[in-house]
């Protein structure tokens, strides 16, 4: 997808390491650092600088509307997965008679705030079975009181890539008063999106999007706007921030747009736009099938290292993710480290990702690594 050439131009970080760790940050392509500078001398202008900043903003807006197939109108942006899903929670202030699901593969923005409100739901866990998540085991958790199913389109935890469609029908069966709210965050800029008939998509910007830290995309389709409208302090997402009245009452705007309470982070979307232009230029479809054999040799050298991966694999299916358990797992990431492979490592659990800036010498030279960092330590 990107010759040699391309690659040194625009990820010239990545000469000289095997970097195999996107799912915790991303490389950011050049583009992305000049849209970071464009920024700086937009904010040296001061005040008169705002006309740009919106101005991105807009730009932004459009394109992160375009890559999870909403309209603009239906997209805004806050600072992080985490606050998106607290805001979430004050939309849609759930009681003690209703219920939430969750899953064990989810990250803790999406699973946590349930837990948190003072107003706590009943929730309920919907577990893996040998890392993938089944309908089958969803279905006894669904009822006509379940408000929310709340899940992540790939799992940051072992790459486990949701089944969306037997998944989407059997919350829409057997909770038909339920929202579905899904993260991307594992998913956006590397795989095709099939989750635009979510209710709610949310996703953070310095993974697979090739953005930086401070960013969250939110997409509320029109037809959940006032259903999912904030109920927070704040002035950029209100009607009525500096009207008469607003020391009385708080208007929020409806939908995606009161979820964006504060000042927005435009050094964020600045490189969110660049980030997300520069994916398109070669369209995720087309990064999907250069990364996917990459990540189908990986699996194939993993199984043929006697290691499992925790989540099945479905070619086909894939996500960018391949995470593996091994007793030994801090000593082999500590040799993987010694040959500036870097991947992540956390609780015995390896977890290695590929995007499209990755090559097939650099999966062949991490097994390679590993296959001599196992016989070490025999």
């Amino acid at each position: 997808m990107i010759t040699s050439e391309t690659r040194r131009r625009d990820f010239p970080a990545l000469q000289g390491m095997t970097y195999l760790n996107t799912a915790a940050e991303s490389i950011p392509p050049a583009c992305v650092g000049e849209a970071l500078q464009t920024y700086w001398r937009d904010k040296l202008r001061g005040m008169k600088g705002r006309e740009a900043h919106y101005a991105q903003m807009e730009e932004c807006r459009e394109i992160a509307a375009r890559t999870i197939r909403l309209s603009s109108e239906e997209v805004s942006f806050c600072s992080c997965s985490a606050e998106a899903y607290n805001l979430l929670a004050t939309a849609l202030n759930l009681q003690p008679c209703d219920e939430v699901v969750i899953t064990d593969l989810d990250f803790p923005s999406g699973a946590t705030p349930w837990l948190s409100f003072p107003t706590r739901p009943k929730v309920k866990l919907w577990h893996a079975q040998d890392g993938a998540l089944l309908s089958e085991d969803l279905v006894p958790l669904l009822s006509e009181q379940t408000r929310l199913v709340q899940i992540s389109l790939v799992s940051f935890y072992n790459g486990h890539r949701i089944a969306w469609a037997p998944f989407v029908q059997a919350v829409r069966k057997h909770a038909p008063q339920a929202l579905i709210s899904v993260d991307v965050t594992q998913a956006l800029g590397r795989i095709a999106l099939e989750c635009s008939d979510a209710d709610c998509i949310i996703s953070s910007t310095h993974k697979w999007v090739l953005g930086i830290h401070g960013g969250c995309i939110v997409g509320i389709p029109q037809r959940h706007a006032a259903r999912i409208t904030t109920h927070a302090g704040g002035w950029f997402h209100l009607t009525n921030a500096f009207a008469a009245d607003r020391f009385e009452r708080a208007i929020p705007k409806t939908g995606a747009a009161s979820f964006s309470v504060g000042m927005p982070n435009f050094a964020a979307i600045y490189a969110l736009n660049a980030g997300l232009r520069y994916i398109e230029s070669f369209g995720v479809e087309k990064i999907a099938s250069y990364a996917d054999p990459l990540v189908e040799t990986l699996h194939r050298g993993i199984i043929g290292l006697g290691l499992k991966a925790m989540a099945p694999y479905e070619p086909g299916h894939s996500s960018g993710i391949i995470a593996v358990q091994h007793p030994q797992s801090a000593a082999i990431h500590a040799g993987l480290e010694q040959e500036n492979i870097h991947v992540m490592h956390s609780a015995g659990r390896l977890r290695i990702s590929i995007h499209g800036y990755n090559t097939v010498h650099e999966v062949e030279h991490f097994l390679k690594s590993l296959h001599q960092i196992l016989r070490s330590l025999r």
